[in-house]
């Protein structure tokens, strides 16, 4: 199973502002089918609470910060921030996660390898340590 990782992306610096861009393959470790994005979170709010079956996902904070838990089985979460547009956090398929503690004006870039399906989504954490557990 692949891991969960923070995936740096291309930066080229330039006195009128810097540029960051993505490719599939290039640095993307699957074919992007769909992109969405969150913003205007209120403050306090919490974002996601689910794992994917088949999905993978890369998310980036492209303006503000925010803070994106990953809870493994055994309830062990790491705790990932991102607030800087060239890093992107890798969340391969059956990863349970959150995000929370966005800042103001924060906005969040998700890149996802299949098109939307609820029937791939994880919405029960006892659910997802029963499927993992008997892998």
């Amino acid at each position: 199973m692949e891991q969960v990782r923070l995936l740096e992306l291309p930066k080229i610096k330039d006195p009128r502002g810097n540029l960051t861009f993505l490719q599939n393959f290039d640095r993307i470790p699957f074919e992007i089918a769909r992109v969405f994005w969150t913003y205007d979170v209120p403050g306090g709010e919490v974002r996601g609470g689910h794992a994917y079956y088949t999905q993978q996902e890369i998310i980036i904070a492209l303006s503000g910060s925010l803070d994106i838990i990953v809870t493994d089985i055994s309830g062990t979460e790491q705790k990932y921030s991102l607030n800087r547009s060239y890093f992107g956090l890798y969340l391969p398929a059956k990863t349970w996660r959150h995000m929370e503690n966005f800042s103001t004006n924060s906005m969040a870039l998700h890149i996802s390898s299949m098109e939307f399906t609820r029937d791939d989504y994880i919405w029960d954490f006892k659910e997802y340590k029963g499927m993992i557990n008997n892998v």
